[in-house]
């Protein structure tokens, strides 16, 4: 059992699981690159995608994890900055495409810009997404 891995669930109020530790274990693993679900799929092989799809729903809804969208629309997760939590994601901030390998990170230091939306409008999502190549693939 990895300890900072079921110290951050259980931090977050849930039960430590092999399935949770193994996908935690990833997300500390990757920093500020964000995965796929088929990404994480492919790490853990034995991980049926129903109870990966939970473990990432229970995440995101805990603050633990982040939806960061990439360029061709495929979602990805991001671990959460420390200042979220249950139902109070802090992280508007931008993201990177590299357009040669697929990676997308998080760039925690661009914040979202405020766009005022039309009268009786209410904006419930906002992405930016950076596309371009990243050093490794220059």
């Amino acid at each position: 059992m990895n300890t900072s891995a079921a110290h951050t669930l259980r931090s977050h109020a849930l039960r430590v699981t092999p399935v949770r530790e193994q996908v935690m274990q990833l997300f500390l693993e990757a920093g500020t690159t964000a995965m796929s679900s088929a990404d994480i799929e492919k790490s853990l092989k034995s991980v049926d995608r129903i109870t990966l799809y939970r473990t990432l729903r229970v995440f995101e809804e805990k603050g633990i994890i982040h939806k960061a969208s990439s360029h061709n629309g495929v979602i990805k997760y991001a671990s959460c900055s420390s200042g979220c939590g249950e139902h109070s994601h802090q992280d508007d901030h931008a993201h990177f495409h590299c357009v040669d390998c697929d990676t997308t990170m998080c760039l925690p230091e661009t914040i979202l810009p405020t766009v005022e939306v039309p009268a009786g409008f209410k904006a419930t999502d906002q992405h930016l997404i950076l596309s371009g190549v990243c050093d490794n693939c220059q």
